[in-house]
């Protein structure tokens, strides 16, 4: 017996959510059985629109995933049929024996799908030979179910440059076997870096009219979430789940009414989202009890630093600079080492921090951080007409409209 959707909540409904959910596994068991990725990736999301169309009015069956799968195998193997018929009719070889990709899986083809295809997927979709921006791309397609327009308005491109993006993507994994590779392990950081990157650019937008786009951070969240379920003992797996927790925790207050920046010092911390600093903070601190330390974890122990200090006074900047110290040791980034030049500032003074800057000047000139950096701890020495003329830089230097409008309105208050 099915069950009645129920009335929308949030940003999407049940039924959104379910098919969601689902997407990534029904899609799994297609390919792990019958291959053909970019077929199988169509016929799924007949199968969802199939399925958002019929079960608000209809109720969500017993199964739902059985029933989109049952859809989707019949939207493919009608494809497949059609494909193979016209290839025998175009070869006028009728007494060869087709390959029958349909009716012949590989071994072990036909066990049940599970969650474990899910991390089967994101494996494919961050395969080494593909560009970051196409396995960012490929695993909001496949993976995060999102539809090539909304993936395009995410990163501000046209929808048809987007479709091409994919569409090459689905091209180079074409022919890869489905399976956990054997070297999964050392493939597992790169889909942790691609879910990174997409909670990033939720977070913080790097360019458009929007500071934030809470849609790609929650489809972060919810991958590593899925990430997470599958490999739960997996230590920097848990912190990035808490980090970006932590992180998202403040979105609320990130920006004003008018959607303007809101520096963490000045946010009211009243909006945070204590829910998810606590499961954050838990989570944090189980990753940091395993002998191993990895650079989400001491990220995320930064982050839960912030969240749990009741003040910006309270914030303790020593236990910050000590974390940082060790992260820079393991990833030695220019990023990385911008922030823990903050953290110095606070420890040492400003002058300590803006010393350590020039170091940074050639890795990072082409961005605004360093020049946003540098003019905070200016305008912290005193020194105003440096520090309105740093801002001044950094504003012209970041595509991100809320950013250059904070920053353009802290060099005004500077003018003497």
């Amino acid at each position: 017996m099915s069950r009645p959707p129920r009335r929308p909540s949030g940003r999407t409904t049940e039924v959104e959510d379910l098919l969601r959910r689902h997407a990534p596994q029904v899609l799994g068991a297609l390919v792990r059985r019958y291959g053909h990725f970019d077929a199988a990736e169509d016929a799924v999301q007949e199968a969802l629109l199939a399925a958002a169309g019929q079960w608000p009015e209809a109720g969500v069956p017993d199964n739902p995933r059985g029933w989109l799968i049952k859809v989707a195998s019949r939207r493919l193997t009608d494809v497949l049929r059609s494909e193979e018929a016209r290839r025998l009719r175009e070869e006028r070889a009728a007494a060869l024996t087709p390959r029958d990709a349909f009716t012949a899986p590989p071994p072990g083809a036909d066990r049940a799908p599970s969650e474990d295809d899910t991390l089967t997927l994101l494996f494919l979709c961050c395969h080494p030979e593909l560009p970051q921006p196409a396995r960012i791309a490929l695993t909001l397609r496949a993976v995060g179910g999102l539809t090539t327009a909304e993936i395009a308005r995410a990163h501000l491109m046209p929808e048809a440059s987007m479709a091409q993006r994919i569409s090459r993507a689905k091209q180079k994994v074409k022919g890869t076997s489905f399976g956990r590779p054997e070297n999964w392990e050392e493939r597992l950081p790169a889909v942790l870096h691609v879910l990174y990157l997409i909670f990033n650019e939720g977070y913080t937008a790097t360019s458009g009219a929007a500071l934030q786009r809470a849609e790609l951070a929650g489809e972060a969240i919810r991958l590593t979430r899925t990430v997470h379920a599958l490999l739960p003992g997996h230590c920097e797996v848990t912190g990035l789940l808490a980090l970006m927790l932590l992180t998202d925790a403040r979105r609320a207050a990130r920006t004003g009414p008018h959607g303007e920046l809101v520096p963490l010092d000045e946010q009211d911390r009243a909006l945070w989202d204590k829910t998810a600093i606590d499961e954050g903070v838990a989570l944090v601190t189980r990753a940091l009890a395993q002998p191993r330390l990895g650079p989400y974890q001491l990220r995320a122990a930064i982050a839960a630093v912030h969240d749990e200090a009741a003040s910006p006074d309270d914030t303790d900047w020593q236990e910050i600079l000590g974390l940082y110290d060790i992260l820079v040791r393991l990833v030695p980034g220019p990023m990385e080492r911008l922030n823990r030049t903050v953290a110095v500032a606070m420890v040492h003074g400003p002058e300590a921090g803006l010393a350590e800057l020039d170091s940074l000047e050639d890795e990072l000139s082409t961005g605004h951080r360093l020049d946003a950096v540098r003019a905070h701890l200016l305008e912290r020495a005193g020194d105003t007409e440096a520090a309105r003329t740093a801002y001044e830089s950094a504003a012209a230097k970041t595509l991100s409209r809320p950013e250059q409008r904070y920053l353009r309105a802290r060099a005004s208050r500077l003018v003497t």
